[in-house]
């Protein structure tokens, strides 16, 4: 067979579903290649990761089989009401036959080079409203594999797990990463509400360039603290390169999101402000996302005290009427 792939969302990043079915597809002797304009395919696999109003039918105007596939969490994204709505197709997920077949790394051969891709976990608990994976994958933090499905002595794992830390065997994962002497990506923040002792430890023995944590809401303060603070005390490889993502623009209010910042410098962790829709989003919070990582203007001065325009008014007189 002549098999097509299509990455919708370009060749920016690798797709992993496109990886493993290629990989299938090579297994029983077909011809597998990115899909070529105006050349006509036995079948082909269209995928999308990411949301937009690029629809199915736009996609097959485009492509040029009879047997057309569509996957990926881009196309079950749907806008009703002005939100975005998962609808997840009966046949969404790959079989397990290829779920869990080695990817086909050289798809992205630029991209993939010394580098490992994948998933030990699937699913988180918490839910959130501004993330698909709890809808999409399950409430539940769950294992799918272990780490020799997509890594063969790679320098570099990229681990794409929305919430590793909340699954049940967090320590059994967490010992295959570290035993696997490569360099761990933690693509996503890490839940510090987990973070025990002995999941400091074992953190603090991964390689790994940067560690990145979350604190996104104020309900989640207390657990969230003490786990920062768990792991800075036993932390003794990482100390100059520990992040804690903060989402701001979402349902905190700039008096929070200041908050959270005096928490997390103060628990010896660097902030790293993340905006949720920022094109929408109120001048302060930009203004505070600027000066928070920004490590030299962060250091240098006080936010209220910040001047982030050239006027020469302060954070305080544009937002506060110069009240201390």
């Amino acid at each position: 067979m002549k098999i097509g792939l299509y990455d919708v969302d370009s060749h920016n990043f690798p797709n992993l579903a496109l990886m493993k079915i290629s990989a299938y597809h090579k297994a029983l002797g077909d011809n597998v290649e990115f899909v070529i304009p105006l050349c006509r395919y036995d079948r082909i696999y269209a995928s999308k990761v990411f949301g937009d109003e690029y629809t199915t039918a736009e996609a097959a105007a485009y492509l040029q089989s009879d047997d057309i596939r569509f996957g990926g969490t881009g196309f079950a994204i749907k806008i009703k009401d002005g939100k975005e709505v998962y609808e997840k197709s009966a046949d969404a997920d790959l079989p397990p036959e290829i779920e869990h077949i080695y990817p086909d790394y050289s798809l992205y051969p630029n991209l993939t080079k010394n580098t490992a891709y994948g998933f030990l976990t699937r699913g988180c608990p918490n839910n959130c409203g501004f993330c698909i994976v709890s809808k999409k994958e399950g409430l539940q933090s769950r294992k799918v594999a272990n780490l020799s499905e997509f890594w063969r002595g790679q320098k570099r794992i990229k681990l794409l797990d929305a919430n590793i830390l909340a699954c049940r065997d967090r320590v059994d994962l967490l010992r295959q990463l570290r035993d696997s002497g490569a360099t761990v990506d933690f693509t996503q923040g890490l839940d510090a509400r987990f973070v025990t002792e002995e999941i400091a430890v074992m953190l603090n023995d991964i390689k790994a360039e940067r560690l990145h944590f979350a604190f996104d809401f104020m309900k989640n303060e207390k657990a969230i603290v003490h786990g920062l603070q768990t792991f800075r005390k036993i932390c003794t490889k990482h100390k100059s390169k520990l992040v804690v993502y903060m989402l701001t623009n979402y349902d905190t209010t700039i008096e929070e999101d200041l908050y959270r910042v005096k928490m997390i410098d103060e628990s010896g962790f660097i902030p790293d402000v993340r905006i949720y829709r920022k094109p929408t989003a109120p001048r302060v919070v930009k203004d505070l996302q600027r000066w928070c990582n920004n490590r030299i203007i962060h250091g240098s001065c006080d936010f209220m005290d910040y001047i982030p325009r050239a006027d020469g008014r302060t954070i305080r007189q544009l937002y506060f009427g110069g009240k201390k």
